[in-house]
Protein backbone atom coordinates (compact mmCIF):
# COMPACT_ATOMS: atom_id res chain seq x y z
CA UNK A 1 0.00 0.00 0.00
CA UNK A 2 2.65 2.52 0.98
CA UNK A 3 5.28 4.20 -1.11
CA UNK A 4 8.28 3.90 1.22
CA UNK A 5 9.71 0.68 2.53
CA UNK A 6 12.44 0.32 5.12
CA UNK A 7 13.37 3.98 4.95
CA UNK A 8 14.43 3.73 1.31
CA UNK A 9 13.68 6.31 -1.33
CA UNK A 10 11.57 4.74 -4.02
CA UNK A 11 9.45 5.70 -6.96
CA UNK A 12 5.74 5.75 -6.50
CA UNK A 13 2.47 7.54 -6.40
CA UNK A 14 1.02 10.67 -7.88
CA UNK A 15 3.56 13.37 -8.63
CA UNK A 16 3.46 16.42 -6.30
CA UNK A 17 3.10 18.56 -9.43
CA UNK A 18 -0.08 16.70 -10.36
CA UNK A 19 -1.43 16.97 -6.80
CA UNK A 20 -0.84 20.72 -6.77
CA UNK A 21 -2.52 21.13 -10.14
CA UNK A 22 -5.55 19.12 -9.02
CA UNK A 23 -5.90 21.34 -5.96
CA UNK A 24 -5.45 24.52 -8.02
CA UNK A 25 -8.35 23.36 -10.19
CA UNK A 26 -10.61 22.72 -7.19
CA UNK A 27 -10.43 18.93 -6.96
CA UNK A 28 -9.80 18.69 -3.21
CA UNK A 29 -12.33 15.90 -2.64
CA UNK A 30 -10.74 13.82 -5.39
CA UNK A 31 -7.27 14.28 -3.85
CA UNK A 32 -8.61 13.25 -0.43
CA UNK A 33 -10.22 10.15 -1.91
CA UNK A 34 -7.08 9.22 -3.83
CA UNK A 35 -4.96 9.54 -0.69
CA UNK A 36 -7.14 6.96 1.01
CA UNK A 37 -7.84 4.61 -1.89
CA UNK A 38 -4.29 4.51 -3.27
CA UNK A 39 -2.41 5.14 -0.04
CA UNK A 40 -0.75 8.02 -1.83
CA UNK A 41 1.54 10.11 0.37
CA UNK A 42 1.77 13.11 -1.94
CA UNK A 43 -2.02 13.25 -2.20
CA UNK A 44 -2.24 13.05 1.58
CA UNK A 45 0.26 15.89 2.01
CA UNK A 46 -1.54 18.11 -0.48
CA UNK A 47 -4.99 17.33 0.89
CA UNK A 48 -3.93 18.06 4.48
CA UNK A 49 -2.32 21.35 3.48
CA UNK A 50 -5.49 22.45 1.69
CA UNK A 51 -7.86 21.22 4.42
CA UNK A 52 -5.96 23.07 7.12
CA UNK A 53 -6.06 26.25 5.05
CA UNK A 54 -9.88 26.11 5.06
CA UNK A 55 -10.10 25.15 8.75
CA UNK A 56 -11.05 21.48 8.34
CA UNK A 57 -8.60 20.01 10.86
CA UNK A 58 -10.77 16.98 11.74
CA UNK A 59 -10.92 15.95 8.13
CA UNK A 60 -7.20 16.58 7.73
CA UNK A 61 -6.48 14.25 10.64
CA UNK A 62 -8.70 11.57 9.10
CA UNK A 63 -6.54 11.76 5.95
CA UNK A 64 -3.20 11.70 7.76
CA UNK A 65 -3.97 9.21 10.55
CA UNK A 66 -3.38 6.02 8.51
CA UNK A 67 -0.02 7.34 7.32
CA UNK A 68 1.05 8.42 10.81
CA UNK A 69 0.11 4.97 12.07
CA UNK A 70 2.85 3.37 9.94
CA UNK A 71 5.64 5.10 11.90
CA UNK A 72 6.94 7.23 9.04
CA UNK A 73 8.53 10.35 10.52
CA UNK A 74 7.16 12.88 7.97
CA UNK A 75 3.65 11.55 8.60
CA UNK A 76 4.13 11.56 12.37
CA UNK A 77 5.28 15.19 12.23
CA UNK A 78 2.36 16.17 9.99
CA UNK A 79 -0.14 14.23 12.11
CA UNK A 80 1.12 15.73 15.36
CA UNK A 81 0.87 19.20 13.85
CA UNK A 82 -2.78 18.59 13.01
CA UNK A 83 -3.52 17.31 16.52
CA UNK A 84 -1.87 20.37 18.06
CA UNK A 85 -4.02 22.62 15.88
CA UNK A 86 -7.02 20.75 17.33
CA UNK A 87 -5.69 21.29 20.90
CA UNK A 88 -5.29 17.54 21.36
CA UNK A 89 -1.89 17.91 23.02
CA UNK A 90 -1.61 14.53 24.80
CA UNK A 91 -2.38 12.66 21.59
CA UNK A 92 0.12 14.73 19.61
CA UNK A 93 2.87 14.09 22.17
CA UNK A 94 2.08 10.37 22.34
CA UNK A 95 2.18 10.11 18.54
CA UNK A 96 5.57 11.81 18.35
CA UNK A 97 7.23 9.97 21.25
CA UNK A 98 9.99 7.74 19.83
CA UNK A 99 9.22 4.67 21.94
CA UNK A 100 11.03 1.64 20.58
CA UNK A 101 12.62 3.54 17.68
CA UNK A 102 16.06 2.27 16.71
CA UNK A 103 16.28 3.37 13.06
CA UNK A 104 17.02 7.10 12.61
CA UNK A 105 16.70 7.73 16.36
CA UNK A 106 18.15 11.23 16.06
CA UNK A 107 15.56 12.23 13.47
CA UNK A 108 12.79 10.68 15.57
CA UNK A 109 13.98 12.75 18.53
CA UNK A 110 13.98 15.86 16.35
CA UNK A 111 10.32 15.26 15.48
CA UNK A 112 9.52 14.64 19.16
CA UNK A 113 11.32 17.83 20.21
CA UNK A 114 9.56 19.83 17.52
CA UNK A 115 6.16 18.69 18.77
CA UNK A 116 7.10 19.39 22.40
CA UNK A 117 8.18 22.91 21.46
CA UNK A 118 4.98 23.55 19.54
CA UNK A 119 3.07 22.40 22.60
CA UNK A 120 4.91 24.98 24.72
CA UNK A 121 7.25 22.53 26.47
CA UNK A 122 10.51 24.05 25.25
CA UNK A 123 12.68 22.84 28.13
CA UNK A 124 11.52 19.27 27.60
CA UNK A 125 12.22 19.64 23.89
CA UNK A 126 15.78 20.77 24.62
CA UNK A 127 16.35 17.77 26.91
CA UNK A 128 15.24 15.42 24.13
CA UNK A 129 17.87 16.87 21.79
CA UNK A 130 20.77 17.01 24.25
CA UNK A 131 22.07 13.44 23.63
CA UNK A 132 22.20 14.09 19.88
CA UNK A 133 23.87 17.50 19.61
CA UNK A 134 27.04 16.15 18.03
CA UNK A 135 24.88 15.70 14.93
CA UNK A 136 25.17 19.12 13.26
CA UNK A 137 21.65 18.87 11.84
CA UNK A 138 20.16 18.48 15.29
CA UNK A 139 22.43 21.16 16.74
CA UNK A 140 21.18 23.52 14.03
CA UNK A 141 17.61 22.50 14.81
CA UNK A 142 18.15 23.28 18.50
CA UNK A 143 19.15 26.83 17.58
CA UNK A 144 16.22 27.20 15.20
CA UNK A 145 13.69 25.71 17.62
CA UNK A 146 14.66 27.97 20.53
CA UNK A 147 14.68 31.27 18.68
CA UNK A 148 12.48 33.76 20.50
CA UNK A 149 11.88 31.34 23.38
CA UNK A 150 14.05 33.07 25.98
CA UNK A 151 16.46 30.14 26.19
CA UNK A 152 19.57 31.66 24.62
CA UNK A 153 21.80 31.32 27.69
CA UNK A 154 20.76 27.70 28.10
CA UNK A 155 21.49 27.02 24.42
CA UNK A 156 24.88 28.72 24.66
CA UNK A 157 25.81 26.46 27.57
CA UNK A 158 25.18 23.49 25.27
CA UNK A 159 26.85 24.89 22.13
CA UNK A 160 29.94 26.53 23.58
CA UNK A 161 31.68 23.30 24.72
CA UNK A 162 31.20 21.85 21.24
CA UNK A 163 32.59 24.99 19.62
CA UNK A 164 35.59 24.92 21.96
CA UNK A 165 36.19 21.27 21.13
CA UNK A 166 36.19 22.13 17.42
CA UNK A 167 38.77 24.86 18.08
CA UNK A 168 41.00 22.50 20.09
CA UNK A 169 40.86 19.86 17.41
CA UNK A 170 41.81 22.43 14.77
CA UNK A 171 44.73 23.59 16.91
CA UNK A 172 45.92 20.00 17.19
CA UNK A 173 45.68 19.49 13.44
CA UNK A 174 42.76 17.07 13.70
CA UNK A 175 39.61 17.08 11.61
CA UNK A 176 36.40 17.94 13.41
CA UNK A 177 32.78 17.30 12.56
CA UNK A 178 31.72 20.08 14.94
CA UNK A 179 32.60 23.06 12.75
CA UNK A 180 28.94 24.09 12.48
CA UNK A 181 29.02 24.90 16.19
CA UNK A 182 31.26 27.92 15.49
CA UNK A 183 28.68 29.75 13.37
CA UNK A 184 25.80 28.58 15.59
CA UNK A 185 27.51 29.95 18.71
CA UNK A 186 27.83 33.33 17.00
CA UNK A 187 24.20 33.14 15.86
CA UNK A 188 22.91 32.71 19.41
CA UNK A 189 25.23 35.41 20.73
CA UNK A 190 23.91 37.78 18.08
CA UNK A 191 20.26 37.14 18.73
CA UNK A 192 20.78 37.51 22.49
CA UNK A 193 22.11 41.03 21.91
CA UNK A 194 25.81 40.24 22.27
CA UNK A 195 26.70 41.36 18.75
CA UNK A 196 30.23 42.56 19.47
CA UNK A 197 31.08 39.28 21.16
CA UNK A 198 29.63 37.33 18.21
CA UNK A 199 31.74 39.34 15.74
CA UNK A 200 34.89 38.95 17.84
CA UNK A 201 34.52 35.21 18.42
CA UNK A 202 33.62 34.30 14.85
CA UNK A 203 36.14 36.74 13.42
CA UNK A 204 38.85 34.90 15.32
CA UNK A 205 37.65 31.59 13.89
CA UNK A 206 37.76 32.97 10.34
CA UNK A 207 41.20 34.49 10.87
CA UNK A 208 42.50 31.16 12.16
CA UNK A 209 40.88 29.39 9.17
CA UNK A 210 39.15 26.93 11.42
CA UNK A 211 36.96 24.04 10.30
CA UNK A 212 34.13 24.57 7.87
CA UNK A 213 35.90 27.68 6.58
CA UNK A 214 33.50 28.55 3.75
CA UNK A 215 30.42 28.10 5.96
CA UNK A 216 32.03 30.05 8.80
CA UNK A 217 33.22 32.83 6.50
CA UNK A 218 29.82 33.11 4.83
CA UNK A 219 28.06 33.40 8.17
CA UNK A 220 30.64 35.90 9.44
CA UNK A 221 30.26 38.03 6.32
CA UNK A 222 26.49 38.09 6.67
CA UNK A 223 26.84 38.93 10.35
CA UNK A 224 29.01 41.92 9.46
CA UNK A 225 26.56 42.96 6.74
CA UNK A 226 23.55 42.78 9.07
CA UNK A 227 25.22 45.23 11.43
CA UNK A 228 26.55 47.66 8.85
CA UNK A 229 30.22 46.79 9.31
CA UNK A 230 31.00 47.54 5.68
CA UNK A 231 34.68 48.35 6.09
CA UNK A 232 35.39 45.08 7.91
CA UNK A 233 33.35 43.21 5.33
CA UNK A 234 35.27 44.91 2.52
CA UNK A 235 38.56 43.90 4.12
CA UNK A 236 37.37 40.32 4.51
CA UNK A 237 36.30 40.11 0.86
CA UNK A 238 39.34 41.79 -0.66
CA UNK A 239 42.12 40.95 1.79
CA UNK A 240 42.51 37.32 0.76
CA UNK A 241 40.92 34.42 -1.10
CA UNK A 242 37.56 34.81 0.65
CA UNK A 243 35.04 34.63 -2.17
CA UNK A 244 32.35 33.65 0.35
CA UNK A 245 32.34 37.24 1.63
CA UNK A 246 31.66 38.81 -1.76
CA UNK A 247 27.96 38.09 -2.06
CA UNK A 248 27.11 39.72 1.33
CA UNK A 249 29.40 42.65 0.46
CA UNK A 250 27.72 43.21 -2.90
CA UNK A 251 24.30 43.05 -1.27
CA UNK A 252 25.12 45.54 1.49
CA UNK A 253 26.70 47.96 -0.98
CA UNK A 254 23.61 47.71 -3.16
CA UNK A 255 21.30 48.29 -0.18
CA UNK A 256 23.26 51.39 0.84
CA UNK A 257 23.06 53.03 -2.62
CA UNK A 258 26.62 51.98 -3.52
CA UNK A 259 25.76 49.57 -6.34
CA UNK A 260 28.18 51.31 -8.70
CA UNK A 261 30.98 50.64 -6.24
CA UNK A 262 29.97 46.97 -6.05
CA UNK A 263 29.99 46.73 -9.84
CA UNK A 264 33.45 48.29 -10.07
CA UNK A 265 34.82 45.92 -7.44
CA UNK A 266 33.43 42.87 -9.25
CA UNK A 267 34.76 43.98 -12.62
CA UNK A 268 38.21 44.48 -11.11
CA UNK A 269 38.24 40.94 -9.76
CA UNK A 270 36.94 39.51 -13.02
CA UNK A 271 39.81 41.21 -14.84
CA UNK A 272 42.51 39.95 -12.47
CA UNK A 273 41.34 36.66 -10.97
CA UNK A 274 42.56 33.47 -12.63
CA UNK A 275 39.14 31.86 -12.03
CA UNK A 276 36.62 34.70 -12.37
CA UNK A 277 33.43 32.67 -12.87
CA UNK A 278 31.96 33.26 -9.40
CA UNK A 279 32.46 37.00 -9.68
CA UNK A 280 30.84 36.99 -13.13
CA UNK A 281 27.78 35.31 -11.67
CA UNK A 282 27.55 37.95 -8.93
CA UNK A 283 27.95 40.74 -11.49
CA UNK A 284 25.25 39.30 -13.72
CA UNK A 285 22.87 38.97 -10.75
CA UNK A 286 23.61 42.53 -9.61
CA UNK A 287 22.92 43.96 -13.07
CA UNK A 288 19.72 41.93 -13.43
CA UNK A 289 18.44 43.25 -10.09
CA UNK A 290 19.05 46.75 -11.42
CA UNK A 291 17.05 45.99 -14.55
CA UNK A 292 20.12 46.17 -16.81
CA UNK A 293 19.54 42.94 -18.71
CA UNK A 294 21.60 43.84 -21.76
CA UNK A 295 24.55 44.80 -19.57
CA UNK A 296 24.12 41.54 -17.62
CA UNK A 297 24.35 39.51 -20.83
CA UNK A 298 27.39 41.42 -22.03
CA UNK A 299 29.11 40.94 -18.68
CA UNK A 300 29.09 37.18 -19.09
CA UNK A 301 29.31 36.94 -22.89
CA UNK A 302 33.06 36.05 -22.78
CA UNK A 303 32.15 32.82 -20.96
CA UNK A 304 29.54 31.58 -23.43
CA UNK A 305 31.67 28.93 -25.13
CA UNK A 306 33.68 27.95 -22.06
CA UNK A 307 33.08 24.22 -21.65
CA UNK A 308 33.48 24.20 -17.86
CA UNK A 309 32.51 27.64 -16.57
CA UNK A 310 30.21 28.95 -19.27
CA UNK A 311 27.23 31.11 -18.31
CA UNK A 312 25.33 30.88 -21.59
CA UNK A 313 22.52 28.81 -20.12
CA UNK A 314 22.24 31.19 -17.15
CA UNK A 315 21.97 34.17 -19.53
CA UNK A 316 19.36 32.39 -21.65
CA UNK A 317 17.33 31.59 -18.53
CA UNK A 318 17.45 35.18 -17.28
CA UNK A 319 16.26 36.52 -20.63
CA UNK A 320 13.48 33.93 -20.86
CA UNK A 321 12.30 34.75 -17.33
CA UNK A 322 11.97 38.37 -18.41
CA UNK A 323 10.02 37.51 -21.56
CA UNK A 324 12.89 38.19 -23.97
CA UNK A 325 12.70 34.87 -25.80
CA UNK A 326 13.87 36.11 -29.20
CA UNK A 327 17.00 37.63 -27.66
CA UNK A 328 17.67 34.38 -25.83
CA UNK A 329 17.27 32.48 -29.11
CA UNK A 330 19.81 34.72 -30.78
CA UNK A 331 22.35 33.91 -28.09
CA UNK A 332 21.99 30.22 -28.92
CA UNK A 333 22.03 30.73 -32.66
CA UNK A 334 25.22 32.81 -32.54
CA UNK A 335 27.31 29.94 -31.21
CA UNK A 336 30.07 28.29 -33.20
CA UNK A 337 29.42 24.95 -34.97
CA UNK A 338 31.95 23.26 -32.67
CA UNK A 339 30.19 24.49 -29.53
CA UNK A 340 26.76 23.57 -30.88
CA UNK A 341 28.01 20.05 -31.52
CA UNK A 342 29.46 19.76 -28.02
CA UNK A 343 26.25 21.12 -26.48
CA UNK A 344 23.78 19.02 -28.43
CA UNK A 345 22.51 17.55 -25.14
CA UNK A 346 20.84 20.84 -24.12
CA UNK A 347 20.84 23.56 -26.78
CA UNK A 348 18.29 22.06 -29.22
CA UNK A 349 15.68 21.40 -26.52
CA UNK A 350 16.20 24.85 -25.03
CA UNK A 351 15.92 26.36 -28.48
CA UNK A 352 12.64 24.60 -29.25
CA UNK A 353 11.23 25.65 -25.90
CA UNK A 354 12.11 29.27 -26.59
CA UNK A 355 10.55 29.02 -30.04
CA UNK A 356 7.37 27.72 -28.45
CA UNK A 357 7.29 30.60 -25.99
CA UNK A 358 7.83 33.00 -28.91
CA UNK A 359 4.78 31.75 -30.82
CA UNK A 360 6.84 29.71 -33.29
CA UNK A 361 5.49 26.32 -32.24
CA UNK A 362 4.86 24.98 -35.73
CA UNK A 363 8.35 25.93 -36.86
CA UNK A 364 9.81 24.12 -33.85
CA UNK A 365 7.62 21.04 -34.49
CA UNK A 366 8.78 20.90 -38.08
CA UNK A 367 12.41 21.08 -36.96
CA UNK A 368 11.96 18.26 -34.48
CA UNK A 369 10.21 16.05 -37.00
CA UNK A 370 13.08 16.65 -39.44
CA UNK A 371 15.79 15.92 -36.87
CA UNK A 372 16.94 12.28 -36.87
CA UNK A 373 18.35 10.41 -33.90
CA UNK A 374 16.50 12.18 -31.09
CA UNK A 375 15.80 10.25 -27.85
CA UNK A 376 12.18 9.08 -28.33
CA UNK A 377 11.12 10.07 -24.81
CA UNK A 378 12.56 13.59 -25.02
CA UNK A 379 11.25 14.00 -28.56
CA UNK A 380 7.70 13.03 -27.61
CA UNK A 381 7.67 15.17 -24.46
CA UNK A 382 8.88 18.24 -26.36
CA UNK A 383 6.47 17.68 -29.26
CA UNK A 384 3.54 17.26 -26.87
CA UNK A 385 4.39 20.49 -25.07
CA UNK A 386 4.64 22.36 -28.37
CA UNK A 387 1.35 20.90 -29.63
CA UNK A 388 -0.41 21.99 -26.43
CA UNK A 389 1.24 25.40 -26.65
CA UNK A 390 -0.10 25.67 -30.20
CA UNK A 391 -3.64 24.93 -29.03
CA UNK A 392 -3.64 21.31 -30.28
CA UNK A 393 -4.19 19.65 -26.89
CA UNK A 394 -5.97 16.57 -28.20
CA UNK A 395 -3.06 15.76 -30.50
CA UNK A 396 -0.69 16.25 -27.55
CA UNK A 397 -2.78 13.90 -25.39
CA UNK A 398 -2.86 11.22 -28.09
CA UNK A 399 0.92 11.43 -28.47
CA UNK A 400 1.53 11.14 -24.73
CA UNK A 401 -0.91 8.24 -24.39
CA UNK A 402 1.15 6.29 -26.90
CA UNK A 403 4.02 6.31 -24.37
CA UNK A 404 1.96 6.85 -21.24
CA UNK A 405 4.32 5.18 -18.76
CA UNK A 406 7.19 7.49 -19.64
CA UNK A 407 5.06 10.64 -19.74
CA UNK A 408 2.37 9.99 -17.16
CA UNK A 409 2.91 13.23 -15.26
CA UNK A 410 2.90 15.39 -18.38
CA UNK A 411 -0.20 13.57 -19.67
CA UNK A 412 -1.98 13.96 -16.32
CA UNK A 413 -1.21 17.69 -16.15
CA UNK A 414 -2.59 18.21 -19.64
CA UNK A 415 -5.75 16.24 -18.85
CA UNK A 416 -6.33 18.26 -15.66
CA UNK A 417 -6.06 21.49 -17.63
CA UNK A 418 -8.63 20.05 -20.04
CA UNK A 419 -11.04 19.45 -17.13
CA UNK A 420 -10.54 15.66 -17.07
CA UNK A 421 -9.16 14.94 -13.56
CA UNK A 422 -10.35 11.32 -13.32
CA UNK A 423 -8.60 10.46 -16.58
CA UNK A 424 -5.52 12.24 -15.27
CA UNK A 425 -5.30 10.03 -12.20
CA UNK A 426 -6.09 6.92 -14.23
CA UNK A 427 -3.09 7.72 -16.43
CA UNK A 428 -0.74 7.39 -13.46
CA UNK A 429 0.00 3.74 -12.62
CA UNK A 430 -0.39 2.56 -9.06
CA UNK A 431 2.66 2.01 -6.89
CA UNK A 432 2.95 -1.77 -7.55
CA UNK A 433 2.75 -1.19 -11.32
CA UNK A 434 5.38 1.53 -11.13
CA UNK A 435 7.72 -0.72 -9.18
CA UNK A 436 7.20 -3.56 -11.62
CA UNK A 437 7.93 -1.27 -14.56
CA UNK A 438 11.10 -0.09 -12.84
CA UNK A 439 12.15 -3.68 -12.24
CA UNK A 440 11.58 -4.52 -15.89
CA UNK A 441 13.61 -1.52 -16.97
CA UNK A 442 16.55 -1.72 -14.57
CA UNK A 443 16.38 -5.25 -13.21
CA UNK A 444 15.57 -6.43 -9.70
CA UNK A 445 18.43 -4.50 -8.08
CA UNK A 446 17.29 -1.32 -9.80
CA UNK A 447 13.79 -1.63 -8.39
CA UNK A 448 15.00 -2.18 -4.85
CA UNK A 449 18.02 0.07 -4.65
CA UNK A 450 18.29 3.09 -2.43
CA UNK A 451 18.58 6.00 -4.80
CA UNK A 452 21.18 8.01 -2.90
CA UNK A 453 21.52 11.49 -4.34
CA UNK A 454 19.22 11.16 -7.32
CA UNK A 455 15.66 10.17 -7.97
CA UNK A 456 13.51 9.33 -10.90
CA UNK A 457 10.79 11.42 -12.47
CA UNK A 458 10.50 14.52 -10.33
CA UNK A 459 14.27 14.98 -10.13
CA UNK A 460 14.98 14.94 -13.82
CA UNK A 461 14.96 11.29 -14.85
CA UNK A 462 13.33 10.23 -18.07
CA UNK A 463 10.56 8.25 -16.39
CA UNK A 464 7.98 10.61 -14.90
CA UNK A 465 5.22 8.21 -13.95
CA UNK A 466 5.23 9.29 -10.34
CA UNK A 467 6.94 11.07 -7.52
CA UNK A 468 9.65 10.12 -5.13
CA UNK A 469 10.21 10.54 -1.45
CA UNK A 470 13.13 9.89 0.80
CA UNK A 471 11.96 9.39 4.34
CA UNK A 472 10.70 6.34 6.19
CA UNK A 473 8.33 3.86 5.94
CA UNK A 474 4.89 4.01 4.47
Amino acid sequence: MWMILNGRRTVGGVSPRVVDLLLEHGHLDLVVRTAGERGDWFCAQGAVRELLMVGEAERAWAVMQPFAGTGGLPAISAGADILLKMNRFPEALALAHPDGVTHKLGEACRVHAEVLARAGRVDAAIEVLVPHLRDDRLLSFLVEMTEGQGRDEQVLRLITPLAEEARRMHAEGRRSTLGTALALQASVLERSGRVEEAITVLGSDVAARRSGLELTTTYYARLLARHGRVEELWQLATGGPEYAAFEPLVRVLEETARAEQAETLLREHIATDHCPGNYQVLLMELLVRQGRLDDAVEAVRPTFEDRWNGLLQAAVTVLAEHGRHEQALRLLEERSPEFLEESAHWIPSNRWSLMGESGRCREAIAEIEATPGLEPEERDATLAWLLAQDGRSNEAIDLLRSRAHHHATQLAELLIRQGRPLEALAAIPGVPAQREALKQRWGIRGSEQEYGGSCVGECGGTDDSGGSIEDPPF
